[in-house]
């Protein structure tokens, strides 16, 4: 009896192998789905870079600014960032990217994301989870946001601020994000701005632009006879660490904008994008150091930070295609810019409390047009196209708003508030209380 048992086994599990067989054959290899984990993971991790940037930018800033108001500054880094997410998610990225579309506007919806334990054949094989995709484009529209916060610091009220970061990251940066990576007509085009020097940088720093323009200078920046009064930041040690935060995670910014990690030459591809990021970051410094020295007969460490912070903007436009001395060029040239463009500004009077201007829209500008130098099929026609209308658009949109928000609502805190620190005055508290305690 029990050998009829055993045969009649063995003939069953003879039966069910062409049957587990053919299941096998149904089950995705990791040449199916290997790509969809390995950019879903690229996603994640660059993400967390940039999403790190956040710190980066609250360091800086609370470094560049005085004492007084370094509580006011973390308020805002926190406050845009939050904001940022939830519109994104509200209404943003769907605006963005929103498929179907006349390639100039679109209105798009609530993201949603991938069921719970989504299966093999309904992902997107072919790209990258929902979640990831979202997150990582998510921490792009924050920077955006955080250059605009230090360009303003120290005389700007917190509500229309902060009004302004709705506006900003839920319908400017995303319908004007569109054009470009959304599929929309600059993309048509031929435009090419591989990681945002101008969809990203430009665009923050056109708003940061008019918001100075319309906001006016800090009390005693500019005397009289045209004297620029200098206005040291607080803390230098907590800039440097800033701009060290930015640097690192600026390696997620251009390497995750490979948008893939599924080959090898996608893998190689985001290794030399890392080794350009970095070279152009470190000429950015070394030029912005050289030429103080030329200049003011001393080394500025603040020029330098933005130095390279300048060189890092600069190569994220085309950071894959440019040689290691090529990065160089590109980011050296973008630490001369700010060492030139930083005096031009005060000329004009607009106050830049962190120079994101010169290190956000004209090293943006610059890192856009040199992109033609290692991309044979960009146009320098085309860059200077996308470069006007990202220009045209932020800048006349953020005039509209700011120019409302002053209107209906005020957007500068009182003399004696700003004389006071916007720490105690708009928010009732300081970010060193023990120093003015005494």
């Amino acid at each position: 009896m029990t050998r009829y048992t055993y045969t009649g086994l063995a003939a069953a599990a003879l039966i069910a192998l062409p049957q587990l067989g053919f299941a096998q054959d149904e089950a995705p290899g990791f040449d199916e789905i290997g790509p969809y984990i390995m950019t879903t993971l690229l996603f994640c991790m660059a993400g967390f870079l940039v999403f790190f940037m956040a710190a980066g930018f609250a360091m800086l800033e609370g470094g560049l600014v005085r004492s007084k108001n370094v509580t006011m500054q973390m308020t805002k880094n926190i406050g845009l960032f939050s904001i940022a997410a939830i519109m994104y998610w509200l209404v943003g990225f769907n605006t963005m990217y929103p498929g179907d579309f006349n390639g100039f506007f679109a209105i798009g919806g609530q993201t949603v994301l991938d069921p719970v334990g989504v299966a093999a054949a309904d992902a997107a094989l072919d790209y990258a989870s929902v979640g990831s995709d979202f997150f990582f484009q998510l921490v792009f529209v924050a920077a955006t946001a955080s250059i605009v916060s230090g360009a303003l610091a120290e005389r700007i009220k917190l509500w229309p601020f902060l009004a302004f970061v709705v506006v900003l990251t839920g319908f400017m940066y995303p319908i004007s994000g569109s054009w470009q990576w959304g599929g929309g007509w600059l993309s048509e085009m031929g435009f090419s701005d591989f990681a945002g020097s101008t969809v990203v940088h430009s665009v923050g720093g056109w708003a940061a632009l008019a918001g100075a323009i319309v906001l006016g200078p800090r009390l005693g920046k500019y005397g009289k006879d045209g004297k620029v009064n200098p206005i040291p930041g607080s803390n230098l040690a907590l800039a440097t660490l800033g701009t060290f935060i930015l640097w690192l995670g600026w390696f997620g910014f251009n390497g995750g904008s490979q948008l893939a990690m599924g080959t090898v030459g996608d893998v190689s591809d985001v290794s030399r994008i890392f080794a350009n990021t970095n070279m152009a970051a470190a000429a950015g410094a070394v030029a912005a150091l050289i030429l103080t020295q030329i200049m003011y007969k001393k080394p500025d460490l603040t020029m330098v930070l933005n130095g390279a912070l300048a060189g890092l903007v600069s190569i994220t436009a085309e950071p894959l295609a440019p040689t290691l001395f090529g990065a160089l060029l590109i980011g050296a040239v973008g630490g001369v810019i700010v060492v030139l463009t930083v005096p031009l500004l005060d000329k004009l009077k607009i106050d830049d409390v962190v120079g994101a201007i010169p290190v956000h829209l004209f090293a943006g500008i610059w890192g856009t047009i040199a992109v033609v130098f290692s991309n044979s099929d960009a146009s320098l026609t085309t860059q200077l196209t996308g470069i006007v209308a990202y220009g045209v658009f932020t800048f006349v949109a953020s005039l509209v708003i700011w120019f409302i928000l002053k209107a209906v609502i005020g957007i500068r805190v009182p003399e004696e508030d700003e004389i006071n620190g916007l720490d105690m005055s708009e928010l009732g508290m300081e970010a060193y209380p023990e120093f003015s305690k005494g």
